[in-house]
């Protein structure tokens, strides 16, 4: 089915011979989403392939899983023929277990790292099993009156060595600070 246009032929022509020579100035679409801009001003500032290291160990629960996670570690990226290959530490009762699932680590990092992951490296090692950068706990004094409540609230226990160690855990509770303070008048007692 064509479709004739209501203008006279003669200006349709002239029309298209005008659109053709005509110079126009592009419009300008703005700077789009805000993640598209933000992706412009960093693009300089960011590595040119993929993931950095740091991002894959904050990352690596989230990559390859809990149980895996609790596995193996990454501990670098180096050049490889045709992308980067990554070397993870592995527990040395688990390395057969992550080599068998080695091809599916290879393609979460990969889609995790920019895609250019074409080997990985299983080395085995022993590393700490918490994932959390734990703080040390400080200590905070035993006040001379938190000392007395807890001796006092120790006395009615008969078993000498059970009364040491209550007195050494309400000691360690006491004096250990807590993460969030909070107000509270009266000294707190762990029995």
């Amino acid at each position: 089915m064509v479709k004739r246009s209501s203008l006279d032929p003669l200006e349709e022509a002239r029309a298209r011979v005008k659109l053709r020579y005509a110079k126009t100035k592009p419009v300008h679409p703005g700077p789009g989403t805000i993640g598209t801009a933000a992706m412009r001003l960093t693009r300089k500032a960011l590595p040119k392939k993929g993931a950095t290291l740091s991002r894959l160990k904050v990352q690596w629960a989230e990559i390859v899983g809990e149980q895996l996670a609790r596995l193996c570690r990454p501990e670098k990226l180096t050049p490889a023929k045709g992308g980067r290959r990554l070397t993870l530490t592995v527990i040395p009762a688990a390395a057969g277990l992550v080599q068998h699932q080695s091809e599916m680590i290879r393609q979460r990092v990969s889609v995790a790292a920019g895609g250019d992951i074409t080997a990985i490296k299983i080395l085995q090692g022993h590393f700490s099993a918490s994932t959390k950068h734990s703080k040390p706990i400080r200590t905070v004094p035993l006040t001379p009156d938190q000392r007395d409540a807890l001796v006092a609230s120790a006395e009615g226990i008969e078993d000498q060595k059970l009364r040491t160690a209550l007195l050494a855990l309400g000691e360690a509770v006491l004096t250990a600070e807590p993460e969030e303070s909070a107000p509270d008048d009266s000294p707190s007692l762990p029995f």
